[in-house]
């Protein structure tokens, strides 16, 4: 059997991380391409949270929702100082994971 991961994930919006969006998926990087592209939830739409700053794996759906919903009780400065552990200066971590690399022509 394939081992699957479920992520936990937190996005914002931009430089000014006005927005904490939490979410969960089984794919980060299909999801991520989905928020960068407007195409995630109404609320990361509206809001324009498309930048990953945090996320966390988990080998099965439960812990990750359970994580999720934990995450989403959490104060807004509990959840920067999370963030602030793993990625203290807020970096895209999407654009540094799947940075897209320019293709060489062929000569």
């Amino acid at each position: 059997m394939r081992h699957q991961n479920y992520f936990v994930y937190i996005l914002t919006n931009g430089d000014c991380h006005t927005v904490l969006y939490i979410g969960v998926t089984n794919s980060l990087e299909r999801r991520a391409s989905e928020h960068s592209l407007g195409l995630g939830s109404a609320f990361a739409r509206q809001y324009n949270a498309h930048k990953l700053i945090y996320f966390e794996a988990y080998s099965d759906p439960t812990s990750a929702i359970a994580r999720e919903k934990q995450l989403k009780r959490w104060s807004r400065a509990k959840k920067e100082t999370l963030i602030a552990r793993r990625n203290p200066e807020w970096r895209d971590l999407f654009s540094e994971m799947y940075a897209l690399r320019p293709i060489r022509a062929s000569r």
